[in-house]
């Protein structure tokens, strides 16, 4: 992405509104265009970083990255799985069956309003940021997760009582 059209648009309207305040106001806008292209530069690039890290935040397991390339900056898009973390807890269940972009084909979203208490909202807020996710979209994949698991067929009980979750093999002293 090129920077310079930009920087010169904002050059261009400093002089337009340097000309309202006469020579001298023309001579110091001109004195000052060269310096603040340094900050306007930064300013821009904050900005386009900040745009970034948002996209990253919707997009995980994705992520947009900004690179500089010279004086511009160059976005980098990555749409593959990371690798699992070593240090993450194992997942307890399998993913859920439903996920976004399938949802997008088959119909609309509704919109709920949920209260939550504001602990378990900043439970919430730490867990999805750890997933690096927006709270709706942990939120809906945890309701998804929590029906699948309840719509999971149930271990068989074995004859004499006995459900296969329970049952212990082994020696004992």
């Amino acid at each position: 992405m090129e920077l310079t059209p930009y920087v010169e648009k904002l050059r261009a309207e400093l002089a337009v509104a340097a000309e309202t305040g006469g020579e001298e106001a023309r001579a110091l806008a001109e004195r000052l265009a060269v310096p603040l292209e340094s900050a306007i530069r930064l300013t821009l690039l904050e900005a386009i970083s900040a745009a970034a890290d948002e996209i990253t935040r919707e997009l995980a397991p994705g992520s947009v990255e900004v690179r500089l390339r010279g004086l511009n900056p160059a976005f980098v898009v990555n749409t593959r799985q990371s690798p699992p973390d070593e240090h993450a807890p194992a997942p307890t269940a399998a993913a859920p069956a439903w996920d976004e972009a399938a949802a997008g084909e088959k119909g609309a979203t509704s919109r709920i309003n949920l209260r939550l208490p504001d602990e378990l909202k900043a439970r919430i807020d730490e867990a999805a940021a750890r997933e690096r996710l927006s709270a709706n979209t942990w939120l809906v994949r945890a309701a998804a997760a929590a029906l699948d698991a309840a719509a999971a067929p149930r271990p068989a009980a074995r004859p004499g009582g006995t459900d296969l979750g329970q049952r212990y093999t082994g020696w004992a002293r």
